[in-house]
């Protein structure tokens, strides 16, 4: 499947989009596509890094449509080349053509169509923005980088595999490293030391009894489980440190200082933030946008989703996370879409844009 020189509709633009092997931090040459597609359609073009946006519209009430032009490694055993677009009765095969490369062609292509069309956001403005480093959660990604320089955004549409079912409430991870202290002795005399297993242990117990009161409405409770564990120096020697690992599956029921201190507050040990940059997110359902999306969608009720994306850089905008395609098969070897599930995602984006400017 040839790359078209100025592709004319989803599918031919998604598979132009597949042959990139836009790992991240290589999103260079997607990047200079995205920006001469968007330029040669005649719309409003800015570039950061290689974070690109486009637009229609000059109001202030800004509606966000937002991918990630980046993928994951492929491994060894794809069935077709991971960067050639393979058809194989009616689907779509290669790396990113669920994660997340049918969300963003789509989300691209609605924009152009909208604009053909002759169609302006009343007293509004349309950009999608195609960004980095998704994959990665380093210290840099592409929309938390790009953010400080766009306009105020109103509201908007994370584009990942949700199968086109809105997401309203998104998990977090919130890693703690937990340090029991004691004190060495040999082991032959272990009454003069303090065994800092056995105190990881007590507080590892501790922990399996956690009891929280709160719940978010579609993802339940926070999910708390100790992961990993070193202790001891030598097999005759009364260890004086341990240290285990706990991952926490955040929902936006409490923030990360909530958190914190109540694990804190029910071991005896000292707890450290390894990481909590990954929040849980949600947004009302009686917003705009999941209004729109709802009169776009009649038939699908909102849920929630354990899976982080860049909505997290996002936390102060209604938002709802959509896309087509099964979150299942992102990042495996059979990674493939539908193309009845490519062509319907155009239109509903486009529904949802104008029912949430109308």
């Amino acid at each position: 499947m040839a790359m078209p020189d100025h592709p004319t509709d989803v599918l031919e633009l998604l598979s132009a989009f597949v042959r990139f092997p836009s790992l991240s931090k290589q999103e260079g040459p997607i990047a200079d596509f995205v920006e001469a597609y968007a330029r040669a359609e005649g719309l409003h073009v800015g570039r950061l890094d290689d974070n690109v946006y486009f637009w229609i519209g000059d109001g202030p009430d800004l509606l966000l449509l937002n991918s990630h032009l980046d993928v994951v490694p492929p491994s060894s055993d794809h069935p077709y080349d991971p960067f050639i677009p393979t058809l194989v009765d009616g689907k779509l095969y290669g790396r990113g053509t669920v994660d997340a490369k049918a969300s963003g062609a789509a989300m691209t292509m609605a924009l152009v169509e909208l604009a053909e069309a002759g169609w302006t956001p009343p007293g509004g403005k349309l950009m999608v923005a195609l960004t980095t480093c998704e994959e990665i959660g380093g210290d840099y990604n592409g929309l938390q980088h790009l953010r400080p320089h766009l306009p105020p955004i109103h509201a908007a549409l994370v584009g990942e595999p949700t199968e086109m079912t809105p997401v309203v409430s998104q998990k977090g991870l919130l890693i703690l490293k937990i340090h029991a202290e004691g004190r060495t002795a040999h082991a032959a005399r272990a009454h003069l030391g303090e065994n800092a297993i056995y105190k990881a242990a007590a507080d590892i117990a501790r922990l399996q009894q956690l009891a929280f009161d709160r719940e978010d409405p579609y993802l339940g409770k926070p999910t708390v489980t100790v992961t990993m564990i070193q202790g001891g120096t030598a097999r005759n020697v009364v260890p004086d440190h341990c240290v285990f690992d706990v991952d926490i599956r955040s929902t936006p029921a409490y923030t990360h200082d909530e958190l914190v201190a109540y694990i804190q507050a029910q071991v005896a040990s000292r707890v450290e933030v390894h990481s909590k940059r990954l929040i849980p997110v949600a947004t009302p359902v009686d917003a705009r946008i999941v209004r729109a999306c709802r009169q776009a969608l009649p038939d699908r009720e909102p849920i929630g989703s354990p899976t982080a994306s860049d909505w997290i850089f996002l936390p102060d905008v209604p938002t709802v996370k959509i896309g087509p395609g099964p979150s299942s098969r992102s990042h495996t070897p059979d990674e493939h879409i539908e193309i009845d599930a490519v062509f319907p995602a155009v239109d509903v984006y486009k529904q949802i844009v104008k029912h949430y400017f109308d």
